[in-house]
């Protein structure tokens, strides 16, 4: 129901009336305390699904799922400033209460929480996980290839070793497997439950679980309408974190941004986290609402070239390119300078740090991009066309002028293309968009699971098509590779790599802009871009 238009009067009604009852025999004094416990979120995306792992799943889906589902493992936080993010650095158990690593670290050994129970109140079982990871490596779904990167590929990798223990193996030591076990698609899932649903031609209850759950996260479902709204209830029993603040949370899609920044300044809403940069500066002025603003750090914006299709086969025409770009005009024009510039770095030849994204070394130089271009064969320019998705137009259509202006001025001529989203996707997909920008992020936070998602092998996420046999050679031996030293400098190397041979250029990340209510605390911002419902609070 992407068409749902929801007013001010209509969400209220919907949240606090008709189409979900609080259950209030009284106002006054419960009601207001009601109030106090129950958070009411508005995104502009809608829950499509209540399982996450589902082939069109949306990113609201996985963001509910993390508080509807545990995981074995979870990320801890970290403050930046004033604020509060996910620390990739600090894996912790969620569903295990501790995880044993063996001396060749290819058996990872997992103890559950002896208070760990389901929704149902059965107690959660080393066979409720076993069957859990098979669902993930067996089922088509989104998790399989998301364990395979880990990898875990195989439901004998699993084995029950006590009623509340589970073993891993590994084929070799992989630096991303742990990693795994807290991602969005590694729910687990109450067994004996989901198996009642299951069918011959469904044996993992897959079309059950879209629209009901067999969890034991911290939030259990009460209601769900997909892609209008949901309601949250705390589960009591949940001991995988500190016990949630919010009694009930009302999740409620509203379309037009302007309305959610409505709601969130008259106290209607309690947070949203994808308002337009023109409406946060607004709220800003007006000092009636808390911003929480944090770089997403996994996340980078960029502008990607089809290596494989000319003239973007050519490493000059896209190191041509990379100097004509005025960045700094675009990062104020898309985003008004509201995230991380990923340009003008000042090393050359040997990248300081191994991480991803990091500033790359690129600064507009016309002059030196006009040399290029001539090296390249072409001093006198070509036609191209510069593509983007209907729903970036905010950010990519003054982007796409300044481009279109810059390429001017070294004789490349562009057409500017604003596609459907679908179309887009689609082309994209078929590697049929020659110069296009996006925005890319990883959910685990290391340098070499940036570059093995984004730059090796024929798969949508390899933006520019890049065949670089020297990237997938650096990547396959940084992902097995256990010296740390070893490590850091083969990602390293990537990085040199990836400013020489330029197969997309870095932007910017963005921030992401938690508008609330003054007195909602708590917010973290996670790698999944999404609200975690649980750590939020009232002061």
């Amino acid at each position: 129901m992407a068409g749902y238009a929801v007013s001010r009067r209509t969400f209220l009604s919907t949240t606090l009336g008709g189409g979900i009852s609080l259950g209030f025999a009284s106002p006054g004094a419960a009601l207001a305390q009601s109030r106090r416990e129950t958070l009411r979120h508005v995104t502009g995306g809608a829950v499509n699904t209540l399982d996450p792992t589902m082939l069109g799943s949306t990113r609201e889906s996985f963001g509910l799922s993390m508080s509807v589902y545990d995981r074995l493992m979870t990320f801890g936080s970290r403050s930046i400033g004033d604020f509060s993010t996910f620390d990739p650095q600090a894996l912790k158990g969620e569903l295990a209460e501790s995880c044993d690593v063996s001396p060749d670290q290819r058996t990872l050994t997992l103890h559950l929480r002896d208070n760990a129970v389901w929704h149902d109140g059965t107690p959660v079982t080393a066979e409720d996980i076993k069957w859990s990871l098979d669902r993930c490596v067996s089922a088509n779904s989104l998790a399989r290839p998301q364990f395979s990167s880990g990898s875990m590929s195989s439901a004998e990798q699993f084995r029950v070793a006590g009623e509340r223990t589970l073993e891993i193996s590994l084929p070799k030591p992989d630096r991303l497997a742990m990693a795994n076990l807290a991602m969005p698609y590694a729910i687990m899932v109450n067994s004996r439950l989901a198996r009642q649903h299951a069918t011959s031609d469904d044996p993992w209850a897959q079309q059950w679980l879209q629209h009901n759950t067999a969890a034991g996260g911290a939030y259990r479902v009460g209601a769900f309408r997909p892609g209008v709204n949901v309601t949250l209830d705390r589960h009591e029993d949940w001991h995988g974190g500190n016990r949630p603040f919010f009694e009930r949370i009302i999740s409620q899609t509203v379309p037009e941004a302007t309305t959610r920044a409505g709601l969130i300044e008259r106290g209607d809403a309690d947070i949203v986290i994808d308002l337009e940069a023109y409406d946060i500066m607004a709220l800003s002025r007006r000092g009636k609402v808390r911003i929480d603003s944090i770089v997403q750090s996994n996340c980078f914006t960029h502008l990607a070239f089809n290596t494989q299709s000319a003239p973007f086969d050519n490493v000059l025409v896209r190191r041509a390119i990379a100097l004509a770009i005025p960045y700094q005009d675009l990062f104020a024009a898309s985003i008004f300078g509201r995230g991380r510039p990923l340009y003008g770095a000042d090393w050359s030849g040997h990248a300081p740090a191994p991480d991803f994204p990091q500033p790359l070394p690129f600064a507009q130089n016309i002059r030196k991009a006009r040399e290029l271009l001539a090296q390249a064969g072409h001093p006198d320019g070509f036609q191209t066309t510069f593509s983007y998705a209907t729903s970036q137009t905010t950010t990519a259509e003054p982007m796409a002028a300044l481009i279109q202006e810059a390429l001017g001025h070294i004789g490349i001529t562009v057409r500017i293309d604003k596609l459907p989203d679908a179309q887009f996707n689609t082309m994209q997909a078929r590697r049929q968009l020659d110069f296009y920008t996006d925005t890319a992020a990883g959910w685990i936070e290391h340098a070499y699971y940036f570059f093995y998602l984004y730059f090796t092998r024929d798969q949508r996420w390899n933006f520019s098509n890049w065949n670089s046999p020297r990237m997938v050679q650096l990547v396959e031996k940084a992902r097995f590779e256990t010296d740390e030293a070893a490590y850091v400098a083969e990602c390293q190397a990537m990085l040199e790599l990836l400013v020489d041979q330029v197969p997309l250029i870095l932007l910017w990340q963005p921030n992401m802009d938690a508008v609330t209510v003054p007195d909602l605390t708590g917010f973290i911002y996670q790698y999944y871009r999404q609200v975690d419902f649980r750590t939020l609070a009232r002061s």
